[in-house]
């Protein structure tokens, strides 16, 4: 069985989103929590409440899903639009300032 969760425009670039997906790829999902929990980049929450999504997702579908048993199989972040701002800068210039956003996805899976 599997459950899949995504979210879209998510603030923050999509190379750091990918930093921390590749630590809980392919690892149960209580480990994954784990390591979400206890890391130190700011994208870990966000993905962390992505991957409790994914979880309520699978016992929606199956009540009597057995967590154990789940692995997170698929863990992407794509780039999303570029939030374009401006900063006053001296002598009347305007700088355009960046705030790039991404694309996660999630996908668990019952290995058996």
């Amino acid at each position: 069985m599997e459950a899949t969760a995504k979210l879209n425009y998510a603030r923050g670039s999509a190379r750091k989103a990918r930093l921390v997906l590749d630590t809980i790829r392919y690892k149960p999902v209580t480990e994954a929590q784990n390591i979400l929990r206890y890391s130190n980049r700011k994208v870990a929450t966000t993905i962390n409440k992505l991957l409790a999504s994914a979880i309520a997702n699978a016992q929606n579908k199956d009540p009597k899903v057995d967590l154990d048993k789940m692995f997170v199989i698929v863990a992407t972040a794509d780039e999303g639009p570029q939030m374009k701002r401006y900063m006053p800068r001296a002598m009347g210039r305007a700088y355009m300032i960046r705030k790039p956003t991404c694309h996660i996805c999630l996908e668990i899976q019952t290995l058996e």
